[in-house]
């Protein structure tokens, strides 16, 4: 185990996510103490500030004190930097929480599929179902029913990303379950859930961990671009999706708005991506014959 967890570390593609992820999440969590202010604190004469200019800004309170804003302000004179910082907590959230619940249900679906032939008909025609309506077209419907809320956003996009890992898992379970030590298993009565425990699942176990990956970039831009339509999380909410949406009127005479957000979006969705891309290298020996 620590020579696999060592051969994974020692992948360039892997260290490079990590310490990109690490350095966002750590924005994330430490965002009030990361000279921010309030993120739905405005003050209109400080609209429309240039990134790094220094000016008096009166808080919700009244107060008034001089501040850096290093990102600028928007139109009406919220502090860029404090809505990206708290915004990447949204955005974390929503692709941790959808990657996780995804390979959960689609574990589930995708091991009941593979391994109990009466279920399997029924179970992937429901999930080429789903497959069937484009992921955004489904997250914007569900949201346009329900209150928009950060569960609600999680819930919208973890249900057209079960079936993908579904497949997955399934073609997984097929393969491993006509293997002969599975096959002794069975002839010796082991029950199914130690069959499944001990033996099916610790082969999915690294797939798995690329396709979290992929569905964790996915979901955060899902998120991102649900907010920019309008059918996400409200607009006192800060997300990287809102606050490019708020800038856009105005991108010609301030594109800081946009494309300080933008930038973060594109970094973090690209983090994850060469993370899984690194873990994938590592955990997949088939590819690792291909390419060597």
């Amino acid at each position: 185990m620590m020579a696999k967890q060592s051969k994974i570390l020692k992948n360039t593609s892997v260290r490079i996510g990590l310490v990109a992820l690490i350095l966002l999440l750590c924005m994330a969590v430490f965002a009030p103490w990361l000279y921010t202010i309030e993120p739905t604190a405005m003050d209109p004469s400080s609209a429309n500030l240039l990134p790094g200019v220094t000016a008096e800004f009166s808080d919700l309170s009244g107060d008034t004190f001089d501040h850096l804003f290093p990102m600028g302000t928007d139109s009406l004179g919220r502090d860029t930097w404090s809505r990206v910082a708290y915004g990447a907590r949204i955005s974390l959230t929503v692709g941790l929480c959808v990657a996780v619940l995804s390979l959960i249900g689609g574990t589930l679906c995708g091991v009941a599929a593979g391994y109990f032939r009466r279920l399997d008909n029924a179970l992937m025609r429901v999930m080429d179902s789903l497959m069937a309506i484009p992921g955004i077209l489904f997250a914007i419907t569900l949201m346009a029913l329900w209150r928009p809320t950060v569960a609600t956003v999680v819930i919208a996009i973890t249900i057209p990303e079960i079936p993908r890992v579904a497949r997955l898992v399934r073609s997984i379970v097929l393969t491993i379950r006509e293997e002969p030590y599975v096959e002794a298993a069975v002839s010796l009565a082991t029950s199914t859930i130690n069959i499944l425990w001990r033996h099916i699942l610790p082969n999915a176990i690294a797939p798995l961990l690329v396709q979290g990956t992929y569905v964790c970039a996915s979901a955060i831009l899902v998120e991102a671009i649900l907010s920019f339509l309008g059918v996400g999380l409200p607009p006192e909410i800060p997300t990287w999706g809102n606050i490019m949406a708020d800038g856009r009127t105005q991108f010609n005479q301030f594109p800081q708005t946009v494309l300080f957000p933008g930038f973060f979006l594109a970094i973090t969705v690209l983090a994850v991506n060469i993370l899984g891309d690194g873990l994938r290298d590592t955990l997949d020996p088939k590819f690792n014959k291909r390419t060597g």
